[in-house]
């Protein structure tokens, strides 16, 4: 694959995750390192979707750490059970956060995220980090995006089990 995408333009979001999963599989497909993979999907989620934050937290004893991210500073380290990152990795499934303010035990990163889905990667039963994107929007993020998101984690598995 070539170091630039084709994204789509004038099309739902649907349209856009089908369009962008295929090119991230094969971005990811030949290299066995999993931060380079991470960087790269974090990288074109950014640029298709425009998403304010977007990065991985890998789980390391009992915190999430920071792992590759785009968008401005991010928290460092997530408590296991902690804010939506922590619950969802606590909860080993999504969460979709329409409006964080009212997610009790937000962690505010930035105060400028309105609402935000985290999507964990689960290999042999077991979390071992979690995709987490934030927006400006409220109610920004929907089964639609839960699903292709899931989608684009399943991509890295190979990675984080080497």
């Amino acid at each position: 694959m070539t170091d630039t995408l084709n994204i789509l333009q004038h099309v739902d979001k649907e349209q856009q995750y089908l369009n962008l999963l295929p090119q991230l599989a094969s971005l990811v497909a030949n290299e066995p390192d999993v931060i380079a993979n991470c960087a790269n999907v974090v990288a074109a989620l950014k640029d298709t979707f425009q998403f304010f934050w977007v990065g991985f937290y890998r789980a390391i004893d009992q915190n999430l750490v920071l792992g590759p991210f785009q968008g401005p500073v991010a928290c460092t380290r997530i408590m296991f059970g902690k804010g939506v990152c922590g619950k969802s990795w606590q909860q080993a499934t999504p969460i979709i956060v329409p409006d964080v303010n009212q997610f009790p035990g937000h962690i505010a990163c930035n105060s400028l995220s309105k609402s935000e889905i985290v999507i964990p990667l689960i290999i042999n039963n077991q979390v071992v980090a979690v995709l987490d994107i934030d927006s400006l929007r409220l109610d920004d993020f929907d089964a639609v995006d839960s699903l292709y998101l899931q989608k684009v984690v399943d991509l890295l598995t190979d990675g984080f089990g080497h």
